[in-house]
């Protein structure tokens, strides 16, 4: 649906009598176009729905609010939503909380508050990057965590807050991340190999190698179902690791060079993005494939390899290329494949 509208906005872009109508002419930005996107979307009862109802989104939420916010604490919730949030965090004593939000669906926030008895709450409609406050506040509150962890656009709204209306020493919930990306082997029933690696009783379409689609969407799936996933080449560990409190977007690599040693063998069809979010060590958030518990609501990404088989031993050395982590269609990813070194009996 994401790409859909995109491209419904590129359409529209590219027309500029038609054009006028619909954008300012200074806000033509891929932040302007997910402001956009944002605005409607989280609009939708369903999309609410599905967050509320995941259960394990909700447990680390009520979790990490209940442990870290105190009494007489000043907080924003970003992305309010619903609200359920600053609900929490006004029900934990916070003296006042800015419950901030672009979309119309706060103004069933603000239904919501009042039938459930909750105050010391100020819903604001804006985007955070026009919030304005007479003082700072001790903890900055979100959940902007998109399927590939950056790209509703994380770090760059919540570090924008972070430095100018959080307290020295303040706390954001949650701060810390890790981002997977995970040759896998798909599921045989539901693998669907590129159109040029299939051959249907005798029907060869090898020839089609040759005229690979160019659009950048072909080349990655989503699933929310974990039975997608047969199982991970090789043990699982994050490719890269974030904390809020201290990461500055500019910082942030843009190409990613990682190895995996095969203990599963197997066919490689991809590999899986995933993230996981912690708080304390022993408290996390997990939206993998294969993670205990994970949180599904939120799917994960396949990058679509060439199909590619791997015995135990073998290593997979990977290369992640960014244009921009805030949109999937500017990665680029290849391997290289190297063979185990079998030694020779004595």
């Amino acid at each position: 649906m994401r790409r859909a509208v995109g491209r419904g906005w590129t359409w529209v872009r590219a027309r500029p009598a038609l054009a006028a109508w619909f954008f300012d002419a200074e806000d033509d930005s891929p932040e302007a176009r997910f402001r956009e996107f944002n605005g409607w979307y989280f609009a939708n009862f369903y999309e609410q729905e599905k967050m509320l109802a995941d259960r394990p989104r909700m447990a680390f939420y009520h979790a990490a609010i209940t442990r870290h916010i105190q009494p007489g604490d000043r907080v924003i919730d970003l992305g309010t939503g619903t609200g359920i949030l600053a609900a929490f965090a006004a029900r934990r004593g916070a003296a006042q909380v800015y419950a901030v939000d672009h979309s119309e669906i706060l103004r069933h926030a603000k239904t919501l508050a009042v039938a459930n008895g909750i105050q010391k709450v100020e819903f604001i409609s804006m985007h955070s990057s026009k919030l304005e406050l007479a003082e700072p506040v001790d903890v900055i509150l979100h959940e902007q965590m998109g399927d590939c962890l950056f790209d509703e656009a994380m770090v760059t709204n919540v570090c924008d807050l972070r430095d100018r209306l959080l307290k020295p020493g303040g706390l954001i919930l949650p701060s810390c991340f890790d981002l997977y990306c995970e040759p896998v082997k798909l599921n045989d029933v539901r693998h669907v190999p590129h159109i040029w690696e299939l051959n249907v009783h005798g029907y060869d379409y090898s020839s089609l190698g040759r005229q690979r689609p160019q659009e950048p969407d072909y080349y990655h799936l989503r699933s929310c179902d974990p039975d997608f996933v047969d199982h991970f080449l090789g043990e699982p560990e994050p490719v890269m690791s974030v904390d809020l409190h201290t990461i500055n977007e500019a910082d942030m690599a843009l190409e990613l060079n990682f190895t995996r040693t095969v203990l599963n063998a197997g066919r490689l069809d991809g590999y899986a993005v995933y993230f996981r979010a912690r708080v304390d060590g022993d408290l996390a958030l997990g939206s993998g494939p294969k993670d205990v518990g994970r949180a599904p609501h939120w799917g994960f990404r396949i990058l679509r390899t060439d199909r590619d088989d791997f015995a135990a031993g073998d290593q997979i050395d990977v290369r992640l290329t960014v244009g921009r982590w805030t949109e999937i269609d500017t990665w680029r990813w290849s391997h290289v494949k190297r063979a185990a070194v079998i030694e020779a009996g004595v």
